[in-house]
């Protein structure tokens, strides 16, 4: 395979430490942010309720600059215009989603959740080496992790600040990639709970079970969160833990997940994964807490724009094809499988199987007759 590039939309993600002014602009900017978010979801809302009127972005644009010229509403002046310009865009997307009924009706946002604020090149510096935003007067004190390629190209910068009180700055650039060579590797993958992946060589990925392992000690940090005073600094410190304690779940789980998927991208040219319905799944009282923890919606984005990026392909089958009922060395599809039965003899050939490895076999097997058929087939639905 030639190394052929691929142009793409890449997000560099970096923390960052700002000075106490800094700090305090970020604060202001999030709120006027927030602010014309949340007074334009009400405007729309109440127009459609009350006169079945549509409200566009255009409207809501104007009804902004018009907002910022009364007196009470002068403190909106004080930040970049850029980020309270692009909340009414984020908005506009919101609704959209909504109409196209991909997400549900856009939602209030609120101090105490996740802040962010965008920035487009109008409103930042970027000389290879350094950022600075509109109405500061220093760059950015960020941790480079990694160095930004001299080619990409810097369209978006998004500043955020999450329930635990960090920081981050997400550079979007133009950039290209060029495609992996040609792996030999082709794999299937179950997905479970006990073991995250089962794969069609036999190997079994552990769960990470990252949630689980913190379970205790987030519900102790919520008992001692609940006894605390509304409004009290102890209160707001108990809150800053849990914050923390989930943050810390969190970045495990994603560790994990880009560590398991880059792997398969490097050693396999194609990978077949069954196709899910994890919503439906998790209205299951038993096993959402699993599910959830489990991270397997993550892990399927995470392979399919790698796939995308470096030349793979990844395949999607059919939820409903009876990977675990049917033999991988004849054919044979029992009549019944329960979820107890781990291990079972096909009364066809007598060959025995270990119930997730016959289904990740199976996944191959099907994947790669889908391959050659040149059929595109969705990778997982959710």
């Amino acid at each position: 395979m030639d190394n052929a590039q691929v142009d793409i939309k890449r997000a560099y993600r970096f923390r960052f430490y700002p000075t106490p002014e800094q700090a305090s602009t970020l604060a202001r900017t999030f709120g006027c942010a927030r602010f014309a978010y949340n007074h334009m979801l009400r405007l729309r809302t109440d127009a459609w309720m009350q006169r079945q009127e549509r409200v566009g972005y255009h409207a809501t644009s104007a009804a902004l600059t018009a907002l910022k010229k009364q007196p009470e509403y002068e403190w909106l002046n004080e930040v970049s215009s850029v980020p309270v310009q692009q909340a009414l865009r984020h908005l506009q997307t919101a609704f959209g989603h909504f109409f196209a009924k991909r997400a549900r009706y856009p939602q209030f946002k609120h101090k105490d959740g996740k802040q962010s604020a965008e920035y487009t090149t109008s409103a930042f510096k970027w000389d290879g080496s350094a950022l600075k935003l509109a109405k500061m007067n220093a760059p950015l004190n960020i941790r480079w992790s990694r160095p930004i390629p001299k080619v990409a190209k810097i369209t978006t910068v998004t500043v955020s600040k999450d329930t635990a009180g960090r920081y981050f700055v997400s550079l979007l650039c133009d950039d290209a990639v060029a495609a992996k060579p040609e792996a030999s590797g082709k794999v299937g993958i179950d997905l479970g709970l006990t073991h995250f992946a089962i794969l069609s060589t036999g190997e079994k990925v552990a769960a990470p079970n990252t949630y689980r392992k913190n379970q205790a000690k987030l519900a102790k940090l919520q008992r001692r969160l609940a006894k605390k005073t509304k409004g009290s600094n102890r209160r707001r410190k108990a809150k800053l833990k849990v914050a923390k304690l989930h943050a810390k779940v969190a970045d495990s789980r994603k560790d994990f997940l880009h560590k398991l998927s880059t792997r398969l991208i490097n050693e396999n040219q194609v990978i077949a994964i069954e196709s899910l319905s994890v919503s439906n799944m998790q209205k299951n009282r038993c096993l959402s807490k699993s599910i959830a923890d489990a991270g397997w919606a993550e892990f399927v984005r995470q392979l399919e724009y790698k796939a995308h990026w470096y030349g793979r392909e990844l395949v999607g089958i059919d939820q409903w094809y009876p990977s675990s009922k049917r033999c991988s060395d004849c054919g044979y599809t029992m009549p019944k499988m329960p979820l107890n039965v781990r291990q079972w003899t096909c009364p066809e050939c007598g060959e025995h199987h270990d119930r997730d490895v016959n289904a990740a076999r199976n996944v191959l097997a099907a994947g790669l007759a889908v391959s050659a058929r040149g059929e595109a087939v969705s990778p997982v639905a959710f």
